[in-house]
């Protein structure tokens, strides 16, 4: 298990907390944190673990659905903000607001106050929604910024897909078309992907081929599997 703790920074409302720890005690819903530094694979050993039969919640997407027009979190965003972040559809424009707040830790905490309690709500009905038509079922929710938030508590166990520093640096370079200056200024906002390792129960190193990332990704399904099933037999 993992021994590094850090107080939950992510808020989330104490209705929809309650709701959440009384699914997690049940342990009927194995519900696992996949984390990991930007460009180190968490969505390939996502399509893993689907392909395995695991559940995936991706808080990228819940984040879209959280500000979808008209929602309370999007019409935040837009009185403090302004229509200018805003695309012809009204939709948010992601790449507008992320350079806004990008270098203004003010402007990105006043973001966060809007943006995360809309995502936990999201996360809490999905949770629900799952456990309602499949409550034995391992959920992987796939968080990039799980440790920096201190969301390890939310989870049974956390799993970190781990490259070498330099590799995630080439890697987000090649993926997003940027300079080695501007990759270095996006990690920055990140825990260094090494320190991650110490916030881990299980670790996926993703610097090799797939099929080695597959063959550690069907022994970490393998492993849960035994020990959701020992638990359901205990109880």
């Amino acid at each position: 298990m993992c021994q590094n703790r850090k107080p939950m920074l992510f808020p989330i409302s104490k209705e929809a907390r309650k709701r959440y720890e009384a699914i997690k005690a049940e342990k009927k819903l194995l519900l696992i944190g996949l984390t990991g530094g930007i460009a180190s694979g968490k969505s390939t050993v996502a399509q893993f673990l689907e392909a395995e039969g695991a559940v995936i919640i991706d808080f990228d997407i819940l984040a879209r659905q959280a500000v979808r027009p008209g929602e309370e979190a999007w019409r935040q965003i837009v009185e403090f903000f302004g229509e200018g972040v805003l695309l012809d559809n009204r939709e948010l424009d992601r790449k507008r607001l992320s350079a806004l707040v990008f270098s203004d830790r003010e402007k990105r905490k006043k973001l966060e106050s809007f943006t995360h309690p809309a995502i936990a709500e999201e996360f809490v009905r999905e949770v629900e929604r799952i456990v309602s038509e499949k409550n034995d079922a391992i959920v992987f929710a796939v968080v990039p910024l799980l440790i920096e938030g201190g969301m390890q508590e939310l989870f049974h166990s956390v799993v970190v897909v781990h490259i070498p520093g330099e590799k995630q640096i080439q890697r987000l370079m090649d993926r997003d078309e940027i300079t080695r200056d501007r990759a270095l200024a996006i990690l920055k906002a990140q825990i260094p992907i090494d320190d991650k390792l110490g916030y881990a129960d299980f670790v996926i190193r993703n610097d090799g081929s797939l099929e080695e990332t597959k063959r550690q990704v069907q022994e970490l399904w393998a492993g849960l599997r035994v020990q959701q099933k020992g638990i359901n037999k205990k109880d």
